[in-house]
């Protein structure tokens, strides 16, 4: 359902109307964000402060008008925005439980940054995934009026992109939370292709098995033809009319639509949570749909690397090898360790079509799980500014990353006897990974790797997701783009 918003110079009368405002707890003051100078609500509210401080989502009556108290800080280990949007996300989930028709919120004197943390919290509270449930029950519509003062013009616009980046993490979320029987490699092509079709400025190229073999991209010939559902690589291309960076940017996401691990079989319980192994290529659709619909004037291309990784009469076989696209050969040593082999295709794609800084991510390794659990992604990087684009954008988005090392003490373990690479190496295996994917990378090229395996799809409540795909990522590329057109 659409988050409904509506953005005013001053508050409207309404008889089923709840005024939101936030508080710092431990401080029993009022976050600047939510007060407005000269709002008779807001002077009764302050005045009411001696009998706080009042609990997180307290809804009292003052003065006749509803006022719901939501604590701006009540979660451990967050950045300020995410403690708005959480608090947003909060707010949001109260008010269509009780079904609270218009919740006013005085935003006035918010930064530009504070706005957009507190809109996205409330477009998260109206995501839920039920396309297969018997019976659905739609979210109570609730209409959340801005009173900006004369900002009203600037946060109208700043609420459409705000619009404009859900859709994209929407998108993400249902293309993950889809079952494999319903998203194979053909079906995320179809999506593929509507979304090009439907979005100015976008075009799609996609090669099936027969022109990936011809091609010499048998990353995804090896992991995708024990499946009856056969491999598919998409290069998707935005190109804008006018350009402020000369850069060219290319995503490229991992897309197995399933993993059983192939021969080398995975564990029975972690089978079902394998729907989310395409999320970087989900992320990658997500990002660049609304990058060309913001209209960003940089160069953006995404490669979504599809494939089905499953058991059948013609699956590799561990200790077979193949030439990959750059030329090297390639032992497949362990069958599960399938998602680098169909990435060193997206990479070799990002250098034939001029990529100048290539992003890759990847639900790739059980060892950065391990590492850094669900709640920060690990990257590598051969780029120091790239590196550090990454970490600040995915502040501005809420989203964490921590800078991993390529440590090449390690690349000599990923040497095999008869091939030139094995796609497994040292104890290390998310580094190893790491280093398996830099043997791609094209030369000249500004690189950064995200193993996003914990951060993707959270099998228990985390922040603003309940359970499953979190769209983890599609907004701090968004944002990657936006700063790379701003900075050259």
């Amino acid at each position: 359902m659409k988050l409904n918003i509506v953005t005013t110079e001053s508050a409207k009368a309404s008889e089923s109307k709840a005024y939101a405002l936030f508080f710092v707890k431990q401080s029993i003051q009022f976050s600047k964000v939510l007060t407005e100078a000269g709002s008779a609500q807001v002077e009764t509210v302050l005045k009411g402060m001696k009998d706080g401080p009042f609990e997180d989502l307290e809804l009292l009556e003052i003065d006749g008008s509803n006022t719901i108290f939501v604590d701006a800080a009540k979660e451990r280990g967050l950045s300020a925005l995410d403690h708005l949007r959480m608090a947003a996300y909060r707010l949001a989930g109260r008010a269509m439980k009780k079904q609270i028709a218009c919740v006013s919120l005085f935003l006035a004197d918010a930064a530009d940054e504070q706005f957009k943390a507190i809109l996205h919290g409330l477009h998260y509270a109206e995501y839920k995934f039920d396309a297969y449930k018997s019976k659905q029950k739609p979210n109570f519509q609730v209409t959340y009026e801005i009173v900006a003062g004369d900002r009203a013009g600037a946060f109208k616009k700043i609420a459409e992109e705000v619009a404009f980046e859900n859709k994209a993490v929407v998108l993400a979320k249902n293309l993950i939370n889809t079952c494999a029987a319903d998203l194979y490699p053909a079906e995320f092509v179809q999506n593929a292709k509507t979304i090009a079709k439907y979005t100015p400025g976008l075009t799609v190229k996609v090669r099936d098995m027969k022109q990936l073999e011809k091609e010499g991209f048998m990353g995804h010939v090896t992991v995708g033809k024990g499946s009856s559902h056969e491999p598919y690589m998409i290069t998707l291309d935005y190109k804008p009319t006018k350009r402020t960076s000369k850069d060219h940017l290319v995503i490229v996401g991992k897309g197995l639509t399933f993993d059983t691990g192939g021969l080398c079989l995975k564990p029975p319980k972690s089978m079902p949570e394998m729907i989310s192994d395409m999320s970087g290529a989900a992320t990658a659709l997500a990002a660049i749909q609304a990058i060309a619909t913001l209209k960003l004037p940089i160069h953006v291309s995404a490669v979504c690397c599809l494939a089905e990784n499953a058991i059948g009469n013609k699956s590799v076989l561990p200790g077979d090898i193949f030439k990959a696209k750059n030329g090297k050969t390639v032992m497949v040593d362990n069958t599960d360790a399938e998602g680098r082999l169909v990435l060193s295709d997206g990479l070799a794609e990002a250098g034939e079509i001029g990529a100048t800084h290539i992003v890759d991510l990847a639900t790739l390794t059980g060892a950065m799980v391990r590492a850094l659990g669900y709640a920060v992604a690990g990257f590598f990087s051969n780029d120091d500014d790239l590196a550090l684009k990454v970490i600040n954008c995915g502040e501005a988005c809420c989203e964490k990353f921590w800078s991993m090392p390529l440590e090449e003490e390690y690349a000599d373990a990923l040497k095999d006897k008869f091939a030139d690479l094995k796609n497994t190496g040292s104890d290390a295996g998310a580094i190893a990974a790491a280093l398996f994917l830099q043997e791609f990378v094209p030369e000249n090229t500004a690189w950064a790797h995200w193993d996003i395996a914990g951060t993707a799809f959270t099998t228990k409540k985390w922040k603003y997701t309940e359970y499953g795909a979190t769209g983890f990522g599609v907004q701090t590329l968004i944002e990657l783009a936006r700063e790379m057109s701003q900075t050259n």
